[in-house]
């Protein structure tokens, strides 16, 4: 917990020197988070499973691509957290005990299925 409040008030620091802050509304942030998931993305577009899994391996062009995606994807969910008011370790907990109740392990082990889709004959 605390190299993410560390990060948190690095990223924090960051943009106020840079007078960002007026920038970084929940609703921008979000976005700036869709954009980077998208650029996240377009490094796999196209690529086979064996391929995403030979450049992943370190020292591959495009791990280091990945990476710099990650930690933008990161930094933009952190910032939107922090801005929004949101615990992201106590929400990715809530969240995590909630899908406890909607996927029992024993109904759904082995299958992608969707909760409300459980028990159902799959086509």
């Amino acid at each position: 917990m605390d190299g993410y409040r560390d990060l948190a008030q690095q990223l924090d620091r960051f943009v106020a020197d840079r007078d960002w802050t007026q920038f970084h509304s929940p609703k921008n942030l979000a976005m700036a988070l869709a954009g980077e998931v998208g650029e996240l993305v377009a490094e796999l577009q196209w690529l086979t499973d064996t391929q995403i899994d030979t450049g992943l391996q370190a020292g591959a062009e495009l791990r280091g691509r990945v990476e710099d995606e990650v930690a933008d994807v990161f930094i933009y969910l952190i910032r939107f957290a922090d801005q929004a008011g949101i615990d992201l370790f106590e929400a990715a907990r809530a969240k995590t005990a909630r899908n406890e109740v909607r996927y029992p392990a024993d109904a759904v082990r082995g299958r992608a299925v969707k909760y409300n889709r459980i028990g159902k004959v799959a086509f």
